[in-house]
């Protein structure tokens, strides 16, 4: 591999896994029964945040 692909490829950091990480989490919470649908609105809406920072 060249310098030029390498330089051209995207990094993929522990923030980045972090981060879905935390997308994961929260869309398994979404799942659950017992959630008001308060809660259930603001963890779509952080879903949503997150997906569009992560460029989903």
């Amino acid at each position: 591999m060249s310098r030029d692909q390498d330089k051209a490829a995207p990094q993929y950091t522990c923030n980045d896994y972090r981060e879905e990480m935390i997308l994961l989490a929260l869309r398994q919470k979404l799942q659950r029964s017992d959630l008001t649908d308060d809660q259930r609105a603001k963890l779509a809406r952080e879903i949503a945040d997150l997906e569009k920072s992560l460029g989903f």
